[in-house]
C-alpha cells in the first residue's frame, strides 16, 4: 500500500530524516513513535508532499508519489490529518467535511456516495452531527481534531496519515478518538499514525517503528514492541 524506502529530508541544510524505510500493508494500522524532534512529523510531510525529500522513495499503491505536489497525492487517495487540525474556522461543519471530499466532487477520484459518507462521518463523530451547521472554529480543540478526522475520511483514501490527533485533548476525549481509530480499523480503513501515547497507539497498531534522531531505532508487531525493555522504558511509561 504505502512504501517508503531510504527516505532522507528536512529543511534547508537541516536533515531530518537519515534513510528511513517504513511500509504501512493495506488494511492495517501501523505506528512510528519517537521523542520530540525524533523526525515524526516530517515524516507525514514528506510523505503528503509538503516536505521535498532529498533522496529515497515513496510509493502509494505500487506509485511514486515522492516530488509530487500535495493535490496531486490527495488525488491518489492519501489523506492527511495534521498536527495542529487546521480545519477552516469561518467554515460550518458540514462544509468542512464536504471540502474533505472535494477531489471526489472534481472527477479526479471515483465520487462514490458523497451524501451517504457525509452521513456516515456525522453518525461516527456523533458531535459532529450535533454541530453540523455550527462555524469550525467555536468548536472545542476536541472537537475540531474529530472534524480533521472526519475531513480526511471523507475523501474516501486508500490510506489516512493521523498526526498526533490525541495532541491537547482532555483524557476522555483522547480515549475517544482511539475508539474511533480501532472502529476505523475494523472497517478496514489503512492507516499511518503519529501519536504521543505510545501504549495506546500501539494499541490499535498492527506494527510500529520507533523514530529515534531521524533512523529507525527498532520495528516489530505492536506486540512485540510493546514488551520490549527498552521500548517500555523509553516510551510506555508514564501510566499511559
Amino acid at each position: 500500500m504505502l512504501t517508503i524506502d531510504k527516505l532522507e529530508a528536512g529543511y534547508g541544510k537541516v536533515q531530518v530524516l537519515h534513510g528511513i524505510s517504513i511500509e504501512v500493508p493495506k488494511g492495517k494500522v501501523v505506528t512510528l513513535i519517537g521523542s520530540n524532534g525524533a523526525g515524526k512529523t516530517t515524516t507525514m510531510r514528506a510523505v503528503s508532499g509538503m516536505v521535498k525529500p532529498t533522496a529515497g522513495s515513496i510509493t502509494l499503491t505500487g506509485k511514486r508519489i515522492d516530488g509530487m505536489e500535495s493535490y496531486t497525492i490527495a488525488r491518489l487517495g492519501l489523506a492527511h490529518s495534521p498536527e495542529g487540525r487546521r480545519v477552516f474556522a469561518t467554515m460550518s461543519v458540514t462544509d468542512n467535511l464536504t471540502l474533505g471530499a472535494f477531489p471526489r466532487l472534481t472527477g479526479s477520484r471515483p465520487k462514490g456516495d458523497v451524501k451517504a459518507d457525509l452521513e456516515r462521518a456525522m453518525e461516527l463523530f456523533p458531535r459532529l452531527k450535533e454541530r453540523r451547521t455550527q462555524l469550525a472554529g467555536t468548536l472545542s480543540g476536541g472537537e475540531q481534531q474529530m472534524l480533521a478526522m472526519a475531513r480526511a475520511v471523507m475523501l474516501n483514501p486508500e490510506i489516512v496519515l493521523l498526526d498526533e490527533p490525541s495532541m491537547g485533548l482532555a483524557p476522555i476525549l483522547v480515549d475517544e478518538v482511539f475508539r474511533i481509530i480501532a472502529r476505523l480499523k475494523s472497517e478496514g480503513v489503512t492507516m499511518l499514525l503519529v501519536e504521543q501515547f505510545a501504549a495506546a497507539a500501539l494499541n490499535v497498531s498492527d506494527y510500529g517503528y520507533v523514530l529515534e534522531n531521524g533512523r529507525i531505532a527498532v520495528h516489530g508487531p505492536a506486540d512485540k514492541l510493546k514488551n520490549d525493555p527498552a521500548v517500555r522504558a523509553a516510551y510506555l511509561g508514564g501510566g499511559h
